[in-house]
């Protein structure tokens, strides 16, 4: 029996034993990432060390929990995770709701959790709402790793960000103000509204916007939501460009809101007079950047992000990292990462892509 195994069923134990207890436990405020580990976690366990030197395990249950299935970015992030869970000579599973509701990723925690999965790869939906359900599938030892957007820091064991958010947020902007010669209206189609990743993303924008004299001209008219639907996405479109007149410009921080208005303005008249912008994969964006309704968006490589997350959920199952800063481990072909503050690790800097070169990417 492997060594983590061998502690699951340890944990298994005292959770049974205590139940009842871990079921009123609070969400998130009042566990710590800290306490848990001066705990030992289950409750029987020593504090856990890292071994940078150590080895990954073999055999180890990999799961991941995307924000909703049937979305192309989450597709590409599996393809790259269910690769390096291969390498690793481990058992990979992709399962998770078809709708974006904090909730509906509950039931699919429990699951897992109760499956005895060795590590949860999650993609949350609300930085709190699930929590509760994390901690207990921590307590019972599966191993935590959210990756695209997080939870409260305490609930997981890292986090494997695109990039540094402020650049993505950076980014956006300086897209958008290029593309509308630096003056006008613009708005912004999210995803859902407890999305962290969305809004750090659109703080930055926001403060971008007060603070930087580049964008002094640039005046955000309206925030709206999505929920990474396909045809909400559509329709908050177009109410926004009913809603107004003056609107020169969208950014959408979503794959699938930056398709879906693409897909609209391209049918509609103004096609190649609102400027589109935000966050996408090549191979979705591909036709509306050739047929001139969309200049330039920009994404880093999902199936990167995937594989980084395997990794370095395996390396937490393994005992190579514990998500304190300063921890290191080997992401296969992707080389040596090293985790930073609150248990952060950062794949690396966006991709902007336009005619010039999006035909170099297939993804």
């Amino acid at each position: 029996m492997s060594a983590s195994r061998t502690r699951r069923v340890r944990a298994f134990t005292s959770a049974a034993l205590g139940l009842s207890l871990a079921l009123t436990v609070a969400a998130c405020g009042g566990t710590t990432q800290d306490s848990n580990e001066d705990e030992g976690g289950g409750g029987d366990e020593p504090a856990a060390t890292a071994d940078a030197g150590g080895e990954f395990e073999t055999g180890l249950s990999i799961a991941m929990l995307p924000k909703s299935v049937n979305n192309p970015y989450f597709d590409a992030s599996s393809e790259g995770a269910e690769a390096a869970v291969g390498e690793l000579e481990g058992e990979y599973e992709y399962t998770g709701p078809s709708d974006t509701a904090a909730s509906s990723q509950v039931s699919y925690i429990n699951t897992l959790s109760q499956q005895a999965a060795d590590v949860i790869l999650l993609s949350a939906n609300d930085p709190n709402a699930l929590c509760s359900s994390l901690e207990q599938a921590r307590a019972a030892g599966t191993s935590v790793v959210t990756f695209d957007s997080d939870v409260d820091p305490s609930c997981r064991d890292a986090f494997v960000s695109q990039v540094d958010g402020a650049e993505v947020g950076r980014t956006l902007i300086e897209m958008m103000s290029e593309q509308i010669g630096g003056e006008g209206q613009i708005a912004i189609l999210s995803a859902t509204a407890n999305a962290t990743n969305q809004n750090a993303w659109i703080a930055v924008i926001e403060e971008e916007l007060a603070n930087n004299p580049d964008y002094a001209n640039v005046e955000l008219v309206a925030t709206v939501y999505g929920d990474d639907e396909d045809e909400k996405s559509f329709q908050e479109t177009q109410g926004l460009l009913q809603a107004n007149p003056e609107l020169k410009g969208i950014i959408s921080p979503t794959t699938v809101g930056i398709a879906a208005a693409a897909r609209y303005l391209q049918g509609s008249e103004y096609k190649g007079q609102i400027a589109l912008t935000g966050l996408g994969t090549p191979n979705q964006m591909r036709e509306f950047v050739k047929d001139g309704t969309v200049t330039e968006f920009a994404l880093w490589d999902p199936t990167a992000l995937g594989e980084l997350a395997a990794y370095a959920g395996a390396a937490v199952a393994s005992g190579i990292i514990t998500g304190a800063e300063g921890d290191t481990f080997t992401a296969g072909e992707l080389g040596e990462y090293t985790v930073g503050a609150d248990g952060v690790i950062i794949l690396g800097p966006p991709t902007r892509f336009n005619a010039d070169n999006i035909d170099d990417f297939d993804f």
